[in-house]
């Protein structure tokens, strides 16, 4: 049985991370590429990844590369390249540079895995994909972002921090777009299926929603020289395995959604069926009116970052 073919765009610490969550899950063959600027960087990352190999019993192989023809016809490709946020800086200030870097890489994955899935990890995310998308010409199924996976395992998280209990009793869901207008969905959390309104009281539960849209911000305070990776890492590992193992996982992706939720046509974190076939479907929920204006104020927030983003590419 062949492997799944599995490209990851970027070598530095989501990237890398990612490779060996993927690797040690053995999802499939791994090939790690980076810029030609830093040949023997990505090289020597997947072959210290290669030795841990024995150790940890994992088949996995796994390159490191500057050249996109060993990346040909991969099965997933997971996009990390861009420059990292650092502190002071929100996502939005990486808009222009990573915008082109988005559009270099676009172009790259169209020539030589034209069949590929595509899992944008960059940031601004919601606008990098959307460009990734536009810059491919794939079907709106095949290019997606991850962003929900890692806001809602935040959350829960905090949730379960909150609360002294298992994480694995945590059931919840963020929507909208990848930072500060991130939308909980209380109908949707529960702890161990008990409504998680019935065991934190509102101003606390909206503390707590506060401490996950900022959560990248905290983490990037706290390290002070680079940002978060090994949960963005292991939320692109999920979503690399729901595609590859053709899981038909429920998860929040950011999603191009037209008619759905009455978005016309941008990317945005929404609940879907994710697997072989990237995302198979996207789910529409019965929103309360806080959370729908709450979801069109996010929505609003990330057409006007397109825009800009349209505006600087332009120039």
């Amino acid at each position: 049985m062949r492997r799944a073919k599995i490209t990851i765009i970027g070598a530095g610490n989501v990237g890398a991370t990612c490779a060996h969550w993927c690797a040690a899950a053995e999802l499939g063959d791994i090939v790690l590429l980076d810029i030609p600027q830093t040949e023997d960087m990505p090289r020597g990352k997947a072959l210290d990844l290669m030795q841990a190999s024995p150790i940890f019993g994992f088949d996995s192989n796994v390159i490191g590369t500057t050249n996109y023809e060993d990346t040909a016809n991969s099965d997933v490709i997971v996009v990390t390249a861009g420059i990292p946020r650092k502190p002071g800086m929100s996502r939005d200030d990486l808009l222009s540079t990573n915008a082109r870097i988005v559009t270099s890489v676009g172009e790259q994955i169209k020539n030589t895995s034209p069949n590929a899935v595509v899992i944008v990890v960059s940031n601004p995310l919601d606008a990098m994909v959307q460009q990734m998308w536009k810059v491919t010409g794939f079907d709106k199924s095949k290019v997606c972002g991850q962003a929900g996976v890692l806001d809602t395992a935040r959350y829960r998280t905090f949730l379960a921090m909150e609360l002294g209990v298992s994480i694995e009793d945590i059931s919840a869901l963020l929507m909208g777009g990848h930072g500060d207008t991130m939308v909980p969905i209380p109908s949707c959390t529960s702890v161990g299926g008990i409504p998680i309104t019935q065991l934190i009281n509102s101003d606390r539960l909206e503390e707590i929603v506060d401490r996950t849209r900022k959560g990248g911000a905290e983490i990037v305070s706290l390290l002070k020289t680079g940002s978060a990776y090994y949960a963005p890492a292991a939320a692109c590992a999920q979503m690399v395995e729901a595609v590859v193992k053709d899981k038909k996982r429920v998860i929040p992706v950011a999603a191009l959604c037209d008619s759905e939720y009455g978005v016309g046509g941008y990317y945005v974190g929404v609940p879907v069926i994710m697997g072989s076939n990237g995302v198979e479907k996207v789910i529409e929920l019965s929103l309360t009116e806080k959370e729908t204006a709450d979801f069109q104020n996010s929505v609003d927030a990330v057409k006007q970052l397109v825009a800009t983003m349209d505006d600087l590419l332009s120039v």
